[in-house]
């Protein structure tokens, strides 16, 4: 979930799937954002002899919005290269690896980060950078942390890491994606007469344990507002940007017979994006998914339906009879769901969120957007902005937000009286989750940059 094998043909691409999108400003360092794009989903850390990596021929991307276009005007190029130290060995390492550049490490990565602006301007911020190795257990990765922090790279007033990390996203898929079934409400689904719930369950965290790759970037906020925009006044239409993720392949691509080789050629073709999450897994229907990976966030518009009268909002009533009767009532009045428009396509209006606004403008994007004048909170909650907290969800994204408790209460109308103060949600509304918090997360997330938490090793998590 979240977007994790969201799309038929990006299921089968994981190099270039995107999973998860983050943006926030630095706790630890309030004059910067932090953004964090996440690729190659639901790692086992048990793997070899050949461990996870980035795709050489994959070129990532993280892109900002911040004239409210949907288009990007800022947007941070990675692009890889794998190298061999020994031909002769079937083995990814040969010892244990002390340090990014031992000789034991035999297939290592390293990357070149590009800065590319609007108008044309290209900069090359860095070469060669290393990443780290994936962590494989005790005697190959003896001190896995000083090889991550050694490979978070400070180029200027900017900071960059891209490697290995744990899975933040807590959700239970398991239960979820069989027919929208939630443990702690399970004894009220309706089961379709199989009568097999008859109380409720705590959740179970499907991607505990497991690992992603993460492209992570803290840039001074100038470097990503209109014009470099940096102040303090939330209702400042340039306090707000729209963040994003892209992965893209050659258009051509050549299997050379009888050399284990590919040749690819041509221009680069989107073949992933990502920016709210569960966008795409939960609100797009099936037929439009791939579509969906391939435009970009100013093509959304026709996308908006799906938004306006969530599929999800529909099925809630009648797979938990009786629980949802004002949703329900909702439902059939046909009503589109200026709640979640805005939420997803626009950005919060000044005004409807006392001292808030994260509006871009009237063209409908599906970005993640941020307002970067709004200070990280000296007590988070993982609700976010509907639990008063406006420094999280969906204003950014936090790594611990509790992104599907937000947005299972958003579609079942709890955010309906922002624009309708005569709907009363029902109590259900507030109430319904999947059951996790960032406790189910087991390797905890870090109070610094890249706050995801230390990747599971294969030895300590043979799962």
């Amino acid at each position: 979930m979240s977007s994790h094998r969201e799309a038929p043909e990006i299921s089968k691409d994981p190099v270039a799937d995107s999973t998860d999108v983050y943006a926030f400003v630095s706790p630890d360092a309030c004059d910067t954002v932090t953004l964090i794009a996440n690729y190659i989903p639901l790692q086992g850390a048990a793997s070899g002899p050949n461990f996870f990596e980035f795709g050489d021929d994959v070129r990532y991307e993280i892109h900002i919005d911040n004239t409210g276009d949907g288009r990007p005007d800022v947007t941070y190029q990675f692009q890889f290269t794998t190298h061999l130290r020994n031909q002769d060995t079937f083995l990814y390492n040969t010892g244990p690896i002390a340090s990014l550049d031992s000789p034991n490490w035999n297939r290592h990565q390293t990357y070149t980060l590009t800065r590319v602006e609007a108008g044309g301007r290209t900069t090359v911020l860095g070469r060669n950078l290393a990443c780290p190795p994936c962590n494989i257990g005790p005697l190959s990765t003896p001190d896995y942390p000083s090889l991550a922090a050694a490979a978070v790279h400070t180029l200027g007033s900017r900071k960059v890491f891209a490697g290995q990390r744990a899975e933040g996203f807590y959700v239970d898929l398991g239960s979820i994606f069989d027919l929208g079934n939630l443990r702690p409400f399970q004894q009220l689904h309706n089961q379709f007469g199989l009568n097999a719930f008859t109380q409720p369950a705590p959740g179970v965290n499907t991607t505990n344990e497991l690992n992603v790759h993460s492209l992570a970037l803290q840039v001074p906020i100038a470097d990503l507002t209109h014009r470099g925009w940096h102040g303090s006044d939330v209702a400042n239409p340039a306090a707000t940007i729209g963040v994003w993720t892209t992965a893209s392949r050659r258009q051509a691509r050549v299997i050379s017979p009888r050399s284990g080789h590919d040749v690819e050629s041509g221009p680069y073709v989107q073949v992933s994006r990502l920016g709210n999450p569960l966008f795409n897994e939960v609100l797009v229907p099936m037929a439009k998914k791939d579509l969906w990976n391939s435009l970009t966030p100013a093509d959304d518009k026709q996308f908006a339906s799906y938004v306006a009268k969530p599929e999800l909002a529909n099925l809630l009533p009648v797979l938990y009879p009786g629980v949802f009767p004002q949703l329900d009532t909702l439902n059939k009045s046909g009503k589109p769901r200026a709640d979640l428009l805005a939420i997803l396509l626009t950005g919060i209006p000044s005004g409807v969120v006392p001292g808030f606004q994260n509006f871009t403008g009237a063209t409908q994007a599906d970005m993640l957007r941020l307002n970067v004048a709004v200070p990280p909170a000296t007590q988070p909650n993982i609700l976010g902005l509907v639990a008063g907290d406006a420094a999280g969800f969906p204003n950014g994204r936090r790594v611990f937000d509790d992104v599907v408790t937000v947005e299972l209460r958003a579609i079942a109308g709890v955010t309906v009286p922002l624009v309708d103060k005569t709907y009363t949600p029902d109590g259900a509304a507030g109430a319904v989750t999947d059951g996790l918090t960032p406790a189910d997360v087991k390797n905890p997330y870090l109070d610094h940059f890249p706050y995801l938490g230390v990747p599971y090793d294969g030895y300590h998590n043979p799962s």
